[in-house]
C-alpha cells in the first residue's frame, strides 16, 4: 500500500505611469500635433496613442495616461482570465485534454501572463495564502497520475481513482501541503476505500516569483465509511531507492496571481491553474 501511494502521489512533488510635477498654474493643456505617420504606422500605434494625453508645462511637454487606463487594463486582464478558465473547463483537470486543448490552454495562459506582467511575490507574499483547488494540469494529459513524472497509468482497470486536488499554503509557517482525494480499489466484494492524502512540504521564495518546496512527510486519512480510523503516516522511501525523478523537492514559477486565481509553470514545463476554495 505504501509503495502504491508513493507512486500515485509522486506527481505532486515538483513541480505598473508618469505624472506632472509642476504646479497647476504653470501647466496648461494644449493641442498636441504629432508628426505625420504612414497608414501602417498609424495602425500599429493606434492603441498606444489613443491612451496618451499631451500636456505642457513652462518649458517641457509631458505625456501621461488618462485616469481610466488602469480600469481598462483591469478589464482586459479580467477578460483574459475568463478566457483561460473557459479553455480549461470540462477537461477533468487535464486528464481529458487533447493536443488541441493543451495548445488552447497554453495560449490563453500566455496572453494573461503577458497582459498582467511579472509577478512579484517578494512584495506581496500574502497573495499565496489560502487553500487552492487545482482545476487544470497540462501534465495529466499524459494519461498517468504522475503527469510528467512516472506514475500509475489511468484506465478502466486502474485501482486508484484521482479525486480533487488542493494546495494549502501558510505564508507564516512556510507550510505547503498538497492534499489529494483518492479512491483505492479493493477486491470484490469489498467496496473501494476512500482516503485523503496530505503531502506536507516547506516552501521558500526564490527571487520574485519562483517557489521551491521540500518534501517532509505523507499522511493518509481514511474517509467515507472508514472515517473513524486514525490517520496513517506513510514511510518515506529511502533515498537510495528513490527514483531520480522523485527527489523530494521541486520548483515552480507563479506566472499570474490575484485574489482568486493562480497560474504556475513547473520545473518540467507543466502548466497548472488553481482557484481559491
Amino acid at each position: 500500500m505504501a509503495s502504491l501511494l508513493q507512486s500515485t502521489l509522486s506527481f505532486l512533488t515538483p513541480h505598473f505611469s508618469s505624472s506632472l510635477t509642476s504646479s497647476p498654474n504653470s501647466c496648461q493643456p494644449f493641442a498636441c500635433h504629432l508628426p505625420r505617420r504612414s497608414k501602417r504606422s498609424k495602425q500599429r500605434n493606434y492603441y498606444i496613442n489613443r491612451r496618451l494625453i499631451c500636456q505642457s508645462g513652462i518649458d517641457e511637454v509631458t505625456f501621461i495616461e488618462p485616469s481610466g487606463s488602469k480600469e481598462a487594463n483591469a478589464e482586459l486582464i479580467g477578460s483574459l482570465k475568463l478566457k483561460l478558465l473557459s479553455a480549461v473547463s470540462g477537461l477533468n483537470r487535464g486528464l481529458a485534454a487533447s493536443a488541441d486543448d493543451l495548445k488552447k490552454a497554453d495560449e490563453a495562459a500566455k496572453e494573461l501572463e503577458s497582459c498582467a506582467g511579472a509577478v512579484d511575490l517578494a512584495a506581496d507574499l500574502d497573495k499565496l495564502q489560502g487553500r487552492w483547488k487545482l482545476i487544470y494540469s497540462s501534465a495529466f494529459s499524459s494519461r498517468t497520475l504522475g503527469g510528467s513524472r512516472p506514475g500509475l497509468p489511468t484506465g478502466r482497470l486502474l485501482p486508484v481513482t484521482l479525486g480533487q486536488v488542493f494546495q494549502r499554503i501558510d505564508v507564516l509557517s512556510k507550510d505547503f501541503d498538497n492534499i489529494v482525494e483518492l479512491e483505492l480499489g479493493a477486491p470484490w466484494p469489498f467496496p473501494p476505500v476512500e482516503v485523503t492524502a496530505t503531502l506536507a512540504h516547506k516552501f521558500e521564495l526564490i527571487g520574485s516569483s519562483t517557489i521551491k518546496i521540500t518534501f517532509e512527510k505523507t499522511t493518509v486519512k481514511p474517509t467515507g465509511n472508514l472515517s473513524q480510523l486514525p490517520p496513517l503516516e506513510v514511510p518515506r522511501i529511502p533515498d537510495q531507492f528513490r527514483p531520480p525523478s522523485n527527489t523530494g523537492s521541486g520548483e515552480f514559477e507563479v506566472t499570474y496571481i490575484d485574489s482568486d486565481t493562480r497560474v504556475t509553470r513547473g520545473d518540467r514545463g507543466e502548466l497548472r491553474v488553481f482557484v481559491i476554495s
